[in-house]
């Protein structure tokens, strides 16, 4: 396994592959009114194909590939999942009805499951304690950069070549990187029974005793999990900056997409890059350090909420809002892979994106829309704003959880001094 000598390398190739991933992920937003047109779909549906369909798709078997990751090749679990999300790609270009893209973007879902459960182990495995965060930071720049890509995408080649052109040539370059990954050796098969993965339900059952069992890793997963209530609130800020702050919607959402895609790619970087230097230094890790950066970010994002739309502080907190999720990525899951035995690093993980999709994207969307729904029927005057407060206050309730981890952890680090015996 010559290629594990070179983890940069790997790092590079990962990175490659989740921004490939998160273009095709997004795509469908990008070409939204083209798709909606042509398949004659009706918002219902529509946000079923950007919501429900992806969510149950995605969460699920990201716990699967999680487990299969965990006891074979990781690699090969990468290939495959790229070989089947890019075919499907390519499929959803092909698409004639609502029913058919339901298919296509089920199992596109399904594919980009295997993803990041295997690479955020495998980046654990190549690198140290003290690299780890700048690694994973790093592998998570993908997620802004293939939002923003997937949009500048659509309105270039796409705007020439259409959206189906564009859905077949994403197929065919995803094709092209599956097969010569699927030819990286990884040979597990040998490895002791504490090195490897169980089947699955096996996997599964002692992946939940591990988070059960460690409060410091179950109240980082929570934080973890909060913290992605931004990206509910996300999901309304262009129609609460335009109903209730008066901005003009064309120009906005050219502001939002670019903001978001400087200051989401920045906070991956600085987070996995801050967390490996300052971590060491607060005696929590990086559980004190995300609920540091959560304390900071804190003000900013609420203050965002009542200033003058356009005012110096408002833009502040907007990209605050952006910047927080994806810094907390790189110290996050350093964190969890660190709480984890090496058996079932990728199960942990799947089990963690199962529930941000479930909890934060799928249930806080939705929460947050129907409370909108109820404010606006009672006839509140601004019923979006006083309820994305709400949910950014509950994403700054991670800060909480992060520090109950911090105090865990410290807790745990003291138990497992004192049975150390001393040598004679």
């Amino acid at each position: 396994m010559f290629w594990k000598k070179y983890p940069p390398a790997v790092l590079a190739v990962l990175l490659v592959i989740h921004l490939l991933a998160h273009i095709d992920r997004n795509m469908l937003l990008g070409f939204s009114p083209q798709i909606i047109r042509d398949l004659a779909l009706s918002n219902a549906r529509y946000g079923f194909l950007v919501g429900a369909v992806w969510v149950l798709s995605f969460g699920v078997m990201a716990v699967l590939m999680g487990t299969l990751a965990d006891r074979f090749s990781r690699t090969r679990v990468i290939a495959a999942g790229v070989l089947i999300w890019s075919l499907c790609t390519w499929a959803s270009g092909q698409a004639q009805s609502f029913e058919q893209m339901v298919v296509a973007r089920f199992f596109v879902a399904s594919g980009e499951a295997a993803l990041v459960p295997a690479a955020v182990a495998l980046l654990a495995e190549l690198f140290s304690g003290k690299r780890r965060g700048t690694a994973m930071g790093l592998f998570f720049m993908g997620i802004p950069l293939g939002v923003g890509c997937s949009f500048l995408l659509a309105g270039s080649f796409g705007a020439t070549h259409g959206w189906r052109n564009t859905y077949h040539a994403l197929g065919v370059i995803g094709v092209v990187i599956a097969l010569p990954l699927a030819l990286l050796k990884e040979d597990r098969s040998q490895l002791a029974p504490q090195e490897r993965g169980a089947p699955f339900l096996a996997q599964v059952r002692a992946a939940l005793r591990t988070v059960s069992g460690n409060h410091a890793l179950r109240f980082t997963i929570i934080g973890f999990v909060l913290v992605h209530l931004v990206f509910a609130s996300f999901s309304f800020t262009q129609l609460w900056l335009v109903n209730e702050r008066g901005m003009n919607a064309a120009g906005i959402a050219t502001r939002i997409g670019a903001l978001q895609l400087v200051f989401g790619t920045l906070g991956a970087a600085v987070g996995g890059v801050m967390g490996d230097r300052v971590a060491g230094k607060l005696r929590g890790g990086h559980a004190s350090f995300m609920a540091l950066l959560v304390v900071i970010c804190a003000p900013l994002m609420l203050a965002y909420r009542f200033v003058p739309a356009g005012s110096p502080l408002f833009y502040i907190g907007m990209c605050a809002g952006f910047f927080l999720p994806l810094a907390v990525y790189g110290p996050a899951l350093t964190a969890i892979t660190g709480m984890t035995p090496q058996n079932m690093r990728s199960t942990v993980t799947g089990f963690t994106m199962l529930s941000i999709n479930v909890f934060a994207l799928a249930i806080g969307t939705v929460a947050v829309g129907m409370a909108a729904d109820y404010f606006i029927k009672a006839g509140a005057t601004a019923p979006l704003t006083g309820v994305l407060i709400a949910t950014d206050a509950l994403a700054i309730s991670s800060a909480l959880f992060f520090a109950l981890a911090a105090r865990a952890s410290r807790r745990q680090r003291a138990v497992a001094m004192e049975n150390v015996q001393p040598v004679r």
